[in-house]
């Protein structure tokens, strides 16, 4: 494989990617549980089908097959939905040094994708507690989590 040129990193570059991943702790943190965790489950699937034709050939199924195993397993453990996204991290690397960016007419997309991924991996490793006072576990949702 041959490596894509790319511009140079510049200091938004790799805080907007935060700013992302903070907007949608933001948004999700007001789903309760178990809808959060579920939710989350299903974007993660969804990530997983993002770099069809992305230009990694049939590796592109084969991620997406194991990503939609994972994402299937997150809807019982914020630990998987988290591998998951470090997982997906890992692919956007792929993609940023040998394949197609994930935004076509963005060169550095797949670059920003990888450290919103580790951003979101991140808060779901520490359980998607909810930014918010007013947005509580239930208790069933809470002891399930508490578990993984």
């Amino acid at each position: 494989m041959i490596l894509q040129s790319r511009p140079a990193v510049t200091v938004p570059m790799m805080l907007s990617p935060l700013l992302v991943a903070g907007v949608f702790i933001l948004l999700c943190g007001l789903l309760r549980e178990p809808a959060r965790r579920r939710f989350s489950a299903i974007m993660l699937a969804g990530a997983g089908a993002a770099y069809l034709g992305g230009g990694l050939g049939v590796w592109e199924f084969d991620f997406c097959a194991a990503m939609t195993f994972i994402a299937y397993r997150g809807l019982e453990s914020y630990r998987f939905i988290g591998a998951g996204w470090v997982l997906h991290t890992l692919w956007d690397v792929a993609h940023h040094l040998y394949g197609h960016p994930i935004v076509p007419f963005l060169p550095m997309s797949s670059f920003g994708c990888a450290i919103c991924d580790l951003g979101l991996a991140a808060w779901y490793f520490a359980g998607a507690p909810s930014p918010y006072p007013w947005v509580s576990r239930n208790d069933a949702a809470s002891a399930s989590v508490a578990a993984n």
